[in-house]
């Protein structure tokens, strides 16, 4: 039996792209942005921001506010552009790629966060040697994706290592040797530990509880009275840095699913249809590009007066159709009333296999006649800047990336009453010129995002 590996031999590092989802729109893509306040999500009257520079938060924007008010906060000239998950995607799997070349036990949290442990990398866990080695991190990655920066956080536990991850950010590096977590933890407000949220908060200042150093002092019984066994034995837990959640290399995937808010309540059959097979062909791929299969279809409903419902069915065999799942997704939104509208729509599939088994025969119905069908833009693998599966699109959406026949690559400035704007400019060049062109002209089309080596 091998011994027990010493604390300082656990380092984890957790590494955060912290701008994951603007550096691609602004530091790298869109050379005429950067240093701009850029808020990228839902950019519609209903939209929430997903996320937004640190030159927009200096405003007040954030994740998860309305879009509406984000635009009132900002200042003139600043970019609101819709996700391009297919440029997230690719520089993802490049900054997991880099991870996994340190260590056989990384585990990704989300497209732009990931835990490593070191000790299972055969490294020198001294804390001078790891602060080369997440320093060697923070370079390749910038390095391998065109600029894009990283947020580290090295400890000896999950905790400690995403807390320093977000201490110091953007491009930020926080080391917390063995036995020093709670001198960094303990200074830090009550909020910053997981789980925390705005009724805990209050409920610990009302006690004069505001830092995690005067949580650790709290009696545990008293903890337990306040909040109950779970939550108030784990906050007991955390304020002391106890942490022993091992790191995971892979996650089993227990569902899949796609959903979109209208910026107006949908009340027509037709175009509900339509919406359904929009999300599950994005449904479909997804499980394809996963390996995966369904047995179980749901739809999940949100009325105009935010009451939200779900129907579900399962059928005998899995599958990664689209069609199919549309098809059933159809049947049951049949089943609901949406006369007073409908401000949200999501499909998604449970009952996850890794095979395929459909009917042989009759598998899918005819198609109904319901518009065109447009894939997920995440799915592609642009090794290149090419072309997308789409040629035209009916509606172009600010930020989206674009390739005209004559003037080559850039990306959707601005689009409405039949024009899109477009700034050619990429990764390899400097702020582009800016010209505008009728929505249907056929020269430009929908592509993948653009090399940046």
């Amino acid at each position: 039996m091998s011994p027990t590996p010493s604390p300082q031999e656990k380092f984890l590092v957790c590494s955060d792209r912290s701008d994951s989802w603007t550096d691609p729109h602004r530091k790298r893509d869109k050379p005429s942005l950067r240093g701009k306040p850029v808020i990228v999500g839902g950019i519609a009257g209903r939209g929430v921001v997903a996320t937004a520079s640190y030159e927009a938060r200096r405003f007040g924007a954030r994740s998860a506010m309305p879009t509406s008010e984000a635009r009132r906060r900002c200042p003139p000239g600043t970019a609101f552009l819709t996700p391009r998950f297919a440029a997230y995607r690719k520089t993802s799997e490049v900054v997991m790629a880099l991870l996994h070349e340190l260590s056989p036990l990384v585990e990704q949290v989300s497209i732009d966060e990931a835990y490593i442990d070191l000790a299972a990398g055969d490294h020198d866990l001294s804390p001078a040697s790891v602060t080369v080695l997440a320093e060697q991190i923070r370079a390749s990655i910038a390095a391998a994706t065109g600029g894009v920066t990283a947020s580290v956080g090295v400890g000896t536990s999950k905790l400690v290592a995403k807390i320093g991850s977000d201490l110091h950010k953007p491009n930020g590096l926080t080391i917390a040797a063995a036995g020093g977590e709670q001198a960094l933890l303990h200074p830090l407000p009550v909020t910053r530990l997981p789980g925390v949220g705005p009724a805990t908060t209050e409920r610990l200042r009302r006690a004069g509880i505001h830092t995690i150093g005067a949580l650790a002092q709290t009696p545990l019984p008293q903890l337990l009275d306040w909040f109950g066994q779970a939550h108030g034995g784990g906050l007991y837990r955390l304020a002391r840095a106890d942490d022993d959640r091992p790191v995971i290399s892979e996650r089993e995937a227990k569902s899949v699913s796609a959903e979109e808010t209208f910026d107006v309540d949908l009340t027509d059959r037709a175009r509900l249809g339509t919406e359904i097979d929009l999300l599950a062909t994005k449904v479909g791929g997804r499980l394809r590009d996963g390996g995966l299969s369904a047995r179980t279809v749901t739809i999940k409903v949100r009325h105009h007066d935010f009451t939200t419902i779900t129907r579900s069915t399962t059928r005998p065999q899995p599958t990664d159709q689209p069609k199919l799942i549309a098809q059933l997704a159809r049947r049951l939104l049949s089943e609901v009333d949406t006369s007073a509208g409908i401000r949200l729509l999501g499909v998604g599939v449970t009952a996850l296999a890794d095979f395929v088994q459909d009917d042989l025969f009759g598998a899918i119905e005819p198609d109904r006649p319901s518009g065109p069908v447009a894939p997920d833009p995440g799915l592609s693998t642009p090794d290149q800047h090419t072309v997308s599966r789409r040629t035209t699109p009916s509606v172009w959406r600010a930020g989206q990336d674009i390739l005209h026949s004559l003037h080559g690559p850039g990306w959707v400035w601005g689009a409405g009453r039949g024009l899109v704007t477009v700034r050619f400019e990429g990764p390899t060049t400097g702020p582009g010129p800016i010209r505008t062109f009728a929505a249907e002209d056929p020269n430009l089309l929908a592509a993948d995002p653009p090399n940046w080596a």
